[in-house]
């Protein structure tokens, strides 16, 4: 995929967005958000940086986990999926739609994958909150909750 989806339906929400933040938000369809999370999981499944930042906003946030500062930028998404996923091999990533509310879609994702160094098998599973720009399908923030089979 080139860059963010552009086979956008619905419509502009009227009144405040039903969102993890405030500001104008794009009212996503569910198939278009679903395409989207699909394109995320090929990303991932291709160790494909370039591709998985393409699904975002310029000036996109990106938190990993609650905890840490987010990933800003096309550029600081990239760079984070280049060193995570270069540790990584054999990835499979599935996923189901919970939500589409308001502002933010919902999803929830599993992957599991090979750690290169050691071949160790590793499950990941999670949530994650998308809120897409007004005038495309560019994801603009995007947060994720999950949790992982390694040992920490």
């Amino acid at each position: 995929m080139p860059g963010c989806l552009r086979e956008v339906s619905g419509t502009v929400p009227s009144g405040p967005p039903l969102s993890l933040s405030t500001g104008f938000t794009m009212d996503l369809s569910r198939e278009t958000f679903q395409n989207w999370v699909q394109s995320y999981g090929e990303a991932w499944e291709g160790r494909d940086a370039k591709a998985a930042s393409a699904l975002f906003s310029y000036d996109a946030l990106y938190y990993w986990t609650p905890f840490d500062e987010p990933k800003r930028g096309r550029e600081g998404i990239a760079a984070a999926w280049q060193e995570a996923t270069s540790r990584q091999r054999n990835v499979t990533f599935s996923y189901e739609v919970l939500a589409v509310t308001g502002g933010t879609r919902i999803a929830r994702w599993h992957t599991s994958l090979e750690r290169s160094a050691t071949a160790r098998r590793v499950e990941l599973d999670g949530i994650l909150a998308a809120e897409f720009d007004s005038d495309s399908a560019c994801c603009r923030r995007f947060r994720e909750w999950w949790h992982s089979t390694e040992e920490r």
